[in-house]
């Protein structure tokens, strides 16, 4: 058996999904097809790709490496031929996109560039999401990359469409000699007495979320910093013992800083793609969503702290 190009739409299917029983339903299949074709191809590679589980499945260090250049293989392949559908989709015009604080959006736009060599993108940073979404509204962005969380899903007009990118636990960035620094996790109320940098409004429900986490676990922060400045600021700060922060899952640390998982994992935060339906096509959307979803996935590979919560993560729902 050689590794073919519908092996590489398989594992970018079940990556996409997380279940062989949606993957199946998708390629238009029968799961146990999934299962041996999937078992097929981790015997032809010699190593696992994704754990299975209850749950659905969860991608293996090796597997998220893997998908990604499946990713990458998949959309070479698919721009072959289809110069005309690139020329359509991206020939003189720019697309206007906003996009907030994401370690997503270099991957995005390289990914992007590469299947339509044709299209511009013009980018603006936009910090709130609310205001991205009216700005994609108001006609003056076409597509943005925004957040939001469980419960304070983002709001908008039937003039935009808005599609999950992923949704991720929320972990804190801690000084290296802080305490907790060498627990496998920290739980919110050991932080109770340290000052916390948090970013300001973003308009689509933080830092209310985790104002909220905060409550729940009994304690008022002994201090804030509102702080909407770089990562490297911010680190140096941290690493400096001027207090602790939530940080991204995929936030690679400077040396002075750890980055651990909440315990109990009280906040998430959900990427999402919004656009104008009348000035983004279906075709520009999806090159857009799977070009953000697998520049995701290549942070997840270089994060190691937060493949570790994976794995442990997975074992403990199952148990």
């Amino acid at each position: 058996m050689e590794l073919e190009l519908r092996h590489l739409r398989i594992l970018c299917t079940i990556a996409d999904t997380l279940s062989l029983g949606r993957t199946a339903t998708v390629l238009g299949c029968s799961q146990p097809a999934v299962s041996s074709q999937l078992m097929r191809i981790e015997r032809l590679l010699g190593a696992d790709l994704f754990v299975r589980g209850n749950a659905g499945v969860t991608p293996t260090r090796f597997g998220v490496e893997v998908v990604v250049r499946a990713r990458e293989v998949v959309a070479l392949a698919d721009a072959i031929g289809s110069r005309s559908t690139a020329e359509r989709l991206g020939a003189e015009r720019v697309l206007r996109l906003a996009a907030t604080n994401t370690p997503i959006l270099p991957g995005l736009l390289q990914r992007a560039r590469a299947v339509l060599p044709a299209l511009t993108t013009q980018v603006s940073s936009v910090y709130s999401s609310a205001e991205i979404v009216a700005l994609i509204e108001g006609g003056r962005q076409d597509v943005g990359v925004a957040v939001d969380y469980p419960g304070s899903e983002l709001r908008h007009s039937k003039a935009v469409v808005r599609r999950g990118i992923v949704t991720e636990p929320s972990f804190v960035a801690l000084p290296v000699d802080h305490p907790a620094s060498a627990r496998w996790d920290v739980s919110l109320l050991e932080l109770a007495g340290d000052a916390w940098f948090l970013t300001p409004d973003d308009g689509a429900g933080w830092p209310g979320v985790c104002y909220d986490a905060f409550r729940a676990a009994g304690f008022s922060p002994a201090a804030v910093h509102e702080f909407l400045g770089d990562r490297d600021q911010l680190q140096r700060m941290i690493a400096d013992g001027l207090g602790v922060s939530v940080v991204q899952a995929t936030c690679k640390p400077y040396p002075g800083v750890v980055v651990k998982p909440l315990a109990g994992t009280p906040l998430w935060c959900r990427y999402v793609l919004v656009w104008h339906r009348e000035r983004v096509s279906d075709e520009m959307a999806e090159t857009l969503f799977g070009a953000a979803l697998a520049a995701y996935e290549e942070l997840i590979a270089r994060a190691p702290h937060f493949q570790a919560w994976a794995a442990r993560h997975h074992r403990t729902s199952r148990t």
